[in-house]
């Protein structure tokens, strides 16, 4: 009697490893032989589209620096540690965001990091009793982790997982405050974009800096940045601002690339080697 298991599979018909294996039969020499053979097999049917987005996103990541991904500091959502916990409060159900920088006597000292589940937990443990939550409010504010701008996207991944850490604030070479960084947006490099309830409701396309200048979301819709500038781009070729822009470039621009359009200087504030995510638009005279 023979000792081997009948296969539950079809012996006839590969599984997805097997045939993503006999794609790659010539060694690739190279990163551009390996993404020509990647290409190969999605043209030959053996990855999907998703599973080439990923695995180009994948290897994009080494190539992207913090500074490439990071939320600008303009568009951070931060808490003050002299405020109350119920100002606290107020901040964390309107930005609908679960991790809040928390910063001390300057914009530029960040003193912890907030958990809206620890507060929430506070706020069980003393029954909404304002006064009895404020004494122990520094309990729940968790250390806060700086990284470079200029560390590499894959190493900060790495590090997040080694320390069990979802959000970093980006400094610059100054030690002065450039951003934040989380989990999410290395993921979604690699992913795609990962939306959830509370996007639609907390994202604004175009927000003040307060010195004359806007912090311009690239996925705009031109009617709503015409609205907004009193501009007359026209949307026959294109649904965002993003693709204007980058008309205009003629490529995909970096980060602090700037371009003057009619009235409009615009400077890229966030950008990869992919997409631009956001500019910084002022009026030049």
């Amino acid at each position: 009697m023979s000792d081997e298991r009948p296969s539950s599979r079809n012996p006839g018909k590969k599984t997805f490893l097997e045939r993503l294996g006999d794609a790659f039969t010539g060694e690739p020499k190279d990163r551009e032989d390996l993404l020509a053979i990647i290409q190969e097999a999605h043209q030959n049917k053996i990855l999907d589209d998703d599973s080439l987005r990923i695995i180009h996103g994948a290897m994009n990541v080494s190539d992207l620096h913090v500074r490439d991904i990071m939320i600008p500091r303009s568009q951070m959502a931060c808490l003050e540690h002299d405020e109350s916990v119920k100002q606290w409060a107020t901040k964390v159900v309107e930005s609908g965001h679960s991790r809040f920088p928390v910063l001390g006597e300057s914009p530029d000292e960040v003193v912890g990091v907030l958990l809206a589940k620890d507060m929430l937990a506070l706020t069980l443990k003393h029954d909404f009793n304002e006064e009895a939550m404020q004494r122990h409010v520094k309990e729940i504010i968790r250390n806060v982790t700086f990284v470079p701008e200029s560390k590499r996207v894959n190493v900060l991944l790495r590090d997040f997982r080694m320390n069990r850490n979802h959000m970093a604030i980006v400094v610059d070479e100054y030690r002065g405050i450039s951003g934040l960084v989380t989990i999410e947006d290395v993921l979604e490099e690699i992913v795609g974009e990962i939306e959830d309830e509370h996007d639609d409701e907390t994202i604004t396309n175009i927000s003040s800096t307060g010195n004359g200048s806007y912090v311009v979301q690239a996925l705009t819709p031109i009617d709503d940045f015409n609205d907004h500038f009193a501009t007359d781009f026209s949307d026959e070729e294109f649904d965002t601002i993003g693709g204007i822009v980058m008309h205009h470039f003629g490529r995909v621009p970096k980060r602090d690339d700037t371009i003057q359009i009619g009235a409009l200087e615009v400077r890229v504030t966030t950008a990869d080697n992919r997409r631009v995510r956001s500019f910084e638009v002022r009026f030049v005279s």
